[in-house]
């Protein structure tokens, strides 16, 4: 027989309590009422939690409103307002060339942004002191102190599951658990949540991009390699060990056969193209080193080769697209990373592609996050835990 518990009143307590923080971080001033109506609690429920929760500095109360006119003068109602300077939380992505970090209130509003380069980065330790250099450097724009950061999201490209622990057993993943959390955790206070960053690029999209009113996404990092983050009816899947959505199959994709993302394939066959001699290209006068955006510039000018290239790269990911499609049926699949702005141009000939691949091929979006999808989704991530551990967390500020 399996065994289950009670729901006991601490429990509820916080669970209700995660319940109205959720409804009135991403509203304006709400009644009691309205609060009633939002999460199907009792009116004695909704006050006394309500209660506690000003008590601990999480919700505003505001002067009594009054019922609108033509209905019976009573009681005005109370009125209440999320504290969204009552702390803060970090979103920090932790790229293979970059570290982006953001700093938000409670509604998840920028209130700082900076990023560092990993170029001259050569051991963990390193990478580690560069992100934390970061990290000091938005708090101290903001004029933030570590007791005011309520919880950091950390996104890193490795399979990462529910607990945020990264995939060790593997050689290859095992590199990137550089000991960051710890480091950051030790340093500073707060707690730190790993995620993957195809995951993280998920739930900005979904909570700010172009993914808001979609439940069934696959968000597909594509820049140095492929990644993707699959949410399916609005949660994230991370599979037994953290592995859902990894792009190794890819290796046994006919026309695609390894996980490299389209800003390396452009950047990869431009470079092909300008070492033939015989091949006359305008690439060939850009300069070194040749990247995929200047792949994309030369064929935007008109230049046969780049242009060819790009139509070899949108075919190429229309192949990974179907496979997503295929395997996973989302609703909507959004292009994400570096190469976001770029891919836009492909967009015409990968829905033509794909349409042969699959009977039911998804809707395709290019994100309009930029270089901050991750983090975005970062801050979404340590809000998400700030909610469920409201009654856990001392605010050092009370507005």
């Amino acid at each position: 027989m399996v065994n289950t518990s009670a729901a006991t009143p601490p429990l509820l307590r916080r669970v209700n309590a995660g319940k109205l923080l959720g409804v009135l971080s991403t509203a304006g001033v709400m009644t009691g009422t309205g609060l009633i109506e939002a999460t199907g609690l009792t009116r004695a429920t909704v006050h006394a939690v309500c209660n506690d929760l000003i008590a601990m500095g999480w919700v505003l109360e505001l002067d009594p409103g009054h019922d609108a006119p033509g209905t019976p003068i009573g009681r005005p109602s109370r009125r209440f307002e999320f504290n969204s300077q009552a702390g803060y939380v970090l979103g920090i992505d932790v790229g293979a060339a970059k570290t982006t970090v953001l700093l938000s209130d409670l509604r998840g509003e920028t209130v700082a942004k900076t990023g560092r380069s990993f170029l001259s980065v050569k051991t963990p330790a390193e990478q580690t002191q560069v992100v934390n250099e970061a990290v000091l450097e938005v708090l101290a724009e903001a004029r933030v102190t570590d007791a005011e950061v309520l919880a950091a999201g950390v996104g890193v490209a490795a399979p990462v599951d529910r607990e945020g622990n990264i995939l060790s057993d593997d050689e290859f993943w095992r590199r990137f658990d550089a000991g960051l959390t710890t480091r950051l955790t030790e340093l500073h206070g707060w707690p730190v949540l790993l995620e993957n960053d195809a995951n993280l690029a998920a739930l900005g999209e979904h909570w700010r991009g172009e993914a808001r009113d979609v439940d069934d996404l696959v968000v597909l990092l594509a820049g140095e390699r492929f990644g993707s983050g699959l949410m399916d009816s609005g949660r994230l899947l991370h599979g037994s060990r953290g592995g859902a959505g990894e792009m190794v199959y890819l290796k046994l994709v006919e026309g695609v056969g390894d996980t490299a993302g389209i800003a390396r394939t452009a950047r990869e066959q431009g470079v092909k193209a300008v070492a033939d001699p015989t091949v006359k290209t305008s690439l060939r006068d850009l300069g070194e080193p040749l990247t995929a955006e200047l792949v994309f510039a030369a064929a935007a000018a008109g230049d046969e080769v780049a242009s060819g290239i790009l139509r070899f790269v949108a075919g190429r990911t229309a192949r990974v697209l179907a496979t997503l499609g295929i395997l996973f049926n989302p609703e909507l699949i959004v292009i994400g990373g570096a190469v976001a702005t770029g891919a836009k141009a492909l967009l015409p000939e990968i829905e033509a592609q794909l349409a042969t691949f699959t009977t039911t091929p998804p809707r395709i979006a290019v994100s309009s996050l930029g270089d901050t999808i991750v983090s975005v989704g970062a801050v979404r991530h340590a809000l998400n835990y700030v909610e469920q551990h409201a009654l856990d967390l001392q605010l050092s500020s009370r507005g």
